[in-house]
């Protein structure tokens, strides 16, 4: 059997903007809007679909696995930005990042609170 994830959506309070920061910090592109969605395509395939929504947002949590030499650049981008980031997900740790499994990762929000992460190692992996 062979089972991926497709995609999944996301709110957003102005969907154009949330996908832009999204794609802008990894450094991937928006695809063209389609029907209700702004999407980002990452990579493996996946696809974030931005979905705009007037309601309360319940913060959603995004991790997504890069190289070394990528956290290089999004971290970089991340400390350009002058965003606030933390070793964890629960922002006890600011303006740090983890070493954890041997790898390096950060935490950091998004214009709607979701939280986002980037890492070098899958957790459990070793290290």
């Amino acid at each position: 059997m062979t089972v991926q994830l497709n995609h999944t959506i996301v709110a957003a309070h102005d969907k154009h903007a949330s996908a832009r920061f999204l794609a802008d910090i990894l450094g991937l592109d928006v695809s063209p809007e389609y029907g209700p969605f702004v999407p980002v395509q990452l990579p493996n395939g996946v696809t974030l679909d931005y979905m705009e929504t007037s309601e309360d947002i319940a913060p959603q949590h995004y991790a997504f696995l890069v190289s070394e030499h990528d956290f290089d650049e999004i971290f970089g981008r991340i400390q350009d930005a002058g965003l606030r980031y933390w070793a964890d997900p629960y922002h006890d740790h600011p303006d740090e990042i983890n070493r954890n499994d041997g790898g390096r990762g950060t935490y950091f929000d998004d214009p709607d609170g979701h939280r986002l992460e980037i890492l070098t190692r899958p957790y459990g992996s070793g290290g």
